[in-house]
């Protein structure tokens, strides 16, 4: 399997492109701010024909190239129907301002063909299986993608902006939830093998294992402490 990642735009978002191997058909998982150049670069450097566009959730540091990707090669974009108002209305889901030289550099709105994500749902795309969980707390409409081990790789897990190596995601803007957040690492995360690969929205790529042991947030969930944390959270 080839998974590339590239971090992309003002706010370091992870973008990733997942295809059985080069030279195939590809999946985009949230192409943020200032991601469409990268994404083709990785598509001609890996020669891979995209056939999807899937969403961890709808904030603007995720999805602000969108509308061009999806345009320039004629695929859908998938986002969880809580979040999809996001799309075309990026301030109202942030609680502020982007700031107006920010925004001129953005692509606001939706592409000409979007599907809605739903929990327990299982995506066949590009020879692939995406296992979808709602997974609310940074966002009503956040979700993760797992995809199933197999006899050479372990299971992969996109995790979005639920959790994050050493931390999660904020739940201090619209829709966030703290309540939320805390119920969908126990329910979704804390079940996963060990050896789940964690590929998130901003930051390095961690274990299940690693942050089990060591991700403060994560193991006050498995202890069934609730928010007794004060630590950083990330996120837009």
């Amino acid at each position: 399997m080839l998974i590339a990642g590239f971090p992309a735009g003002a706010w370091g978002t992870n973008c990733y492109l997942v295809a059985p191997a080069a030279g195939e058909e590809c999946v985009i998982i949230d192409p943020g701010h200032q991601a469409a150049q990268g994404v083709e670069d990785a598509l001609k450097k890996h020669r891979l024909k995209p056939v999807a566009v899937v969403l961890t959730h709808g904030h603007i540091d995720h999805v602000a190239s969108v509308v061009p990707v999806c345009g320039a090669h004629g695929v859908p974009a998938w986002i969880h129907p809580e979040d999809r108002y996001m799309m075309s209305d990026p301030e109202k889901a942030l609680g502020r301002s982007l700031g107006m030289p920010l925004m001129g550099e953005l692509t606001v709105g939706e592409p000409d063909d979007v599907k809605e994500l739903t929990d327990g749902a299982r995506l066949e795309l590009a020879g692939l299986e995406f296992s979808v969980a709602h997974a609310p707390g940074h966002t009503k409409g956040s979700v993760t993608f797992r995809m199933p081990e197999t006899a050479e790789i372990p299971s992969v897990f996109f995790s979005g902006d639920l959790l994050f190596a050493g931390s999660i995601g904020r739940t201090d803007l619209p829709g966030g939830s703290m309540e939320d957040i805390l119920d969908s690492l126990a329910r979704v995360c804390l079940p996963l093998e060990d050896s789940t690969v964690v590929l998130s929205g901003h930051g390095p790529q961690t274990t299940i294992g690693q942050e089990r042991a060591t991700n403060p947030y994560l193991r006050q969930v498995a202890a069934g402490l609730g928010a007794n944390v004060d630590a950083p959270r990330r996120g837009m």
